[in-house]
């Protein structure tokens, strides 16, 4: 069972001023895995709040996984990708790669978002955009994806070569 925090990174959804459909479409994604979603919260484009969030899910919950939506592009108050750096150990340049290459084959906009991925102690963190349609296009191609760095980040031994 892959234990899940979601973070939305949203002032107007913190504020309860819009409905938060990203997050809630990133926990039925993860839901119908079979993922057990653990934390889901949101919060401001605040760095330092994303920071002390992050960690404490980490250090203190042990999340095997954490996925973030919103505060990924170039918007004067999107930090997602600057918080996120402050506190992983270990970037994964790939898994964003993977994401822009998906979703600039439906929009070249694409091109703009800044997430990242990377692991702290054993914990994969995964910034996503904040679009509930892009989730939906992304996250289904990222599964085997993040089951295969948990397995790893645990500490599996198997190759990861295909025959």
């Amino acid at each position: 069972m892959i234990k899940v925090g979601i973070l939305t990174l949203s002032d107007k959804g913190s504020k309860g001023e819009r409905e938060d459909l990203s997050g809630k479409t990133l926990k039925d994604l993860c839901q119908s895995q079979g993922w057990d979603v653990i934390k889901y919260t949101i919060l401001p484009d605040e760095k330092n709040q994303i920071i002390k969030t992050l960690k404490s899910w980490v250090d203190k919950e042990k999340l095997d996984l954490i996925i973030t939506n919103g505060g990924t592009g170039v918007y004067p108050r999107d930090v997602t990708p600057e918080a996120t750096k402050e506190v992983i150990e270990k970037e994964i340049p790939g898994i964003p790669e993977y994401i822009r290459y998906i979703s600039y084959s439906i929009t070249p906009m694409a091109a703009l978002t800044r997430g990242i991925a990377g692991v702290r102690k054993n914990t994969l963190i995964i910034n996503l955009p904040g679009s509930p349609k892009a989730i939906r296009e992304i996250f289904p191609n990222l599964i085997p994806i993040i089951k295969h760095a948990i397995e790893k980040i645990k500490g599996d031994p198997s190759e990861c070569a295909r025959n």
